[in-house]
C-alpha cells in the first residue's frame, strides 16, 4: 500500500501545480475522514485498531477518491464520501479483502449522482482563466462556499475537457472547432494531459515493482483506445482520438490504480483480461453516449458485480482432469 501511495505522488504533485492547494486539501480531508471511520468501524466490530489503520488501505482509498473529486469541492462532500466508502463499501461487507465494490469508486459515484452541480465546480487550470484563486481563496471557497470580495467563481471556473467535448457536441459543434478552444492542449486538456502522464509514470513504477498484473492496464487502455479509434476513423468530426481518451479524465488513474484492485477483480489471467476489457468498453460508451462525461467509476462498479461470475467461468482446468474424463468416456 505504501508503494501504491508513492506511485500516486507524481500525479498529486502535477495536479497541485496546475489546480492549486485545493487538491491537497481534498486529500487531507479524505484521509482524516477515512482513517477516523476505519477506526470507528473496527471498534464497533471489536477488531484491533492499529494493525488495520496502519496497513495503508484506507489511505489509498482516500487518495484515489480525492483525486477523482474537483479540487474545490465543499469540505463536507469529500468527508461524507470518505465516510461512506469506508463504512458502507468496505466494513459492511466484512472489511479489507471482503468488499465487493471498489470503495473509492463507491464514494465518488454516490456524490456525483447526489450532487452533480457541486461535482462539476472545477477551477480552470494554471494560467487559463483571467483571474486565479490563490491558496487563501481556495481554502475560503472549500470551507465556506464564499470567495473574497472582488472575485467571481464563474471567472475562474472551467469545465473538464471531457465535459466540454460532450456539451459542445450536443450543440452540434464539430470536433475541430471544439479542440481549438483554449482549454485543450496537444493531446488532451491543458494540465490534465500532464496529470494523466504523471499517473502513467506511477503506473509504470507499479508494473516495475510487479505490484499489479500488466494484462489489466494494457487491456483496459487497448479496448478504450480501440473503441475510440474506430469511431474516430469513421467520423473524426464527431469523435475524439484514442490519445484524447487516454489522456483525459480518469483513464490512466483507472487503468493502473483502480481497475487493478485485487479484491474487487477476478483472480484468473483470462478473467482479468475480460474484466479490464469490459471496463474499457463501458467507459467509452458512457463517455460518448451516456449522461456523464467520464465513465470509469460506473464501469468499474458494474464490473465489480460481474467479477465472481467471470472468475467462475475462467478457472483453468485442474491438471489431468480432462484426461480422466476422456479416459472414462473411451472405457
Amino acid at each position: 500500500m505504501l508503494k501504491v501511495a508513492a506511485a500516486l505522488i507524481p500525479g498529486i504533485a502535477t495536479y497541485t501545480y496546475f489546480f492549486g492547494v485545493g487538491v491537497l486539501v481534498q486529500i487531507g480531508l479524505a484521509t482524516v475522514a477515512a482513517l477516523a471511520t476505519e477506526a470507528f468501524c473496527l471498534r464497533l466490530r471489536n477488531y484491533p485498531i492499529k494493525p488495520f489503520v496502519t496497513d495503508g488501505s484506507a489511505i489509498v482509498t482516500a487518495w484515489l477518491m480525492a483525486l477523482s473529486f474537483p479540487p474545490l469541492a465543499p469540505w463536507w462532500m469529500i468527508t461524507l464520501a470518505a465516510i461512506m466508502s469506508i463504512a458502507l463499501a468496505k466494513h459492511m461487507y466484512g472489511g479489507l479483502g471482503q468488499n465487493t465494490f471498489n470503495p473509492a469508486m463507491v464514494g465518488f459515484a454516490i456524490m456525483i449522482v447526489s450532487f452533480p452541480a457541486q461535482m462539476s465546480h472545477w477551477a480552470a487550470p494554471l494560467g487559463l482563466a483571467p483571474q486565479s484563486l490563490d491558496a487563501a481563496a481556495q481554502l475560503q471557497w472549500i470551507f465556506t462556499g464564499h470567495l473574497p470580495a472582488g472575485l467571481n467563481f464563474d471567472a475562474v471556473a472551467s469545465a473538464t475537457p471531457l465535459d466540454t467535448v460532450k456539451t459542445q457536441l450536443m450543440q452540434h459543434t464539430n470536433m475541430l472547432t471544439i479542440l481549438h478552444e483554449k482549454l485543450f492542449g496537444g493531446i488532451g486538456g491543458i494540465g490534465t494531459e500532464w496529470i494523466t502522464a504523471a499517473y502513467l509514470l506511477g503506473g509504470l513504477y507499479l508494473l516495475q515493482q510487479k505490484l499489479i498484473p500488466w494484462i489489466v492496464p494494457v487491456t483496459f487502455l487497448a479496448v478504450l483506445g480501440g473503441m475510440a479509434g474506430i469511431f474516430w476513423l469513421v467520423d473524426p468530426q464527431h469523435y475524439t482520438s484514442p490519445l484524447f481518451h487516454w489522456f483525459s479524465g480518469a483513464a490512466m488513474l483507472g487503468a493502473f490504480f483502480i481497475v487493478t484492485d485485487p479484491v474487487t477483480s477476478p483472480t484468473t489471467p483470462l478473467g482479468r483480461m475480460i474484466f479490464a476489457g469490459l471496463i474499457g468498453l463501458l467507459t467509452y460508451l458512457i463517455r460518448v453516449f451516456g449522461g456523464y462525461p467520464d465513465g470509469v467509476a460506473f464501469a468499474v462498479l458494474i464490473l465489480n458485480l460481474a467479477a465472481p461470475f467471470i472468475d467462475q467461468y475462467t478457472q483453468p482446468s485442474v491438471f489431468g482432469h480432462k484426461n480422466r474424463k476422456k479416459a472414462g468416456a473411451k472405457a
